[in-house]
């Protein structure tokens, strides 16, 4: 019994070390995805620590949201391969900051009113593993952003 024991903690051990390894790989190879994009559109973005990417094109003049600001966006969602997954109309949605993946909740935390740009988000920030809907997991986002209102 106890040998049985100790093989399961050793197989949940070795479990837990290769989820890891297999997600620090994949996050690895999210950045490098990313840089290659960068460099192939010729666009100096702004790296912070979480590992998202934004590139501001015009500033904006008004506030910057908070993490838990409501704000009014109009975007377009893409991968680096240029399919389109997602993209509001030109009048933008209105949500809170506090219900989206983390990659916009810090992400349009650099904007300011008026201000338009991209987020480069890697699988960590966005989607995770697992996906959602026709993302599929793993997968790097780029979004296209102008941020027309923070309701604060």
């Amino acid at each position: 019994m106890k040998h049985l024991y100790l093989c399961l903690v050793a197989s949940l051990l070795i479990s837990c070390s290769k989820d890891k390894e297999s997600s620090n790989s994949l996050y690895a190879s999210n950045d490098l995805e990313i840089q290659a994009y960068l460099e192939a559109n010729s666009i100096a973005a702004t790296k912070t620590a979480s590992g998202l990417y934004y590139f501001i094109s015009k500033q904006g003049t008004g506030q910057s949201p908070s993490q838990s600001s409501a704000v009014r966006v109009a975007y377009k969602g893409y991968f680096t391969s240029g399919r389109v997954f997602d993209q509001s109309n030109s009048a933008g949605v209105s949500f809170s900051l506090n219900q989206v993946i983390s990659g916009w909740t810090e992400g349009l935390a650099y904007f300011k009113e008026g201000g338009e740009g991209k987020l480069f988000i890697p699988s960590n920030l966005g989607y995770g593993d697992y996906g959602y809907g026709s993302i599929p997991g793993g997968s790097v986002l780029i979004f296209d952003i102008k941020l027309i209102e923070v309701k604060d």
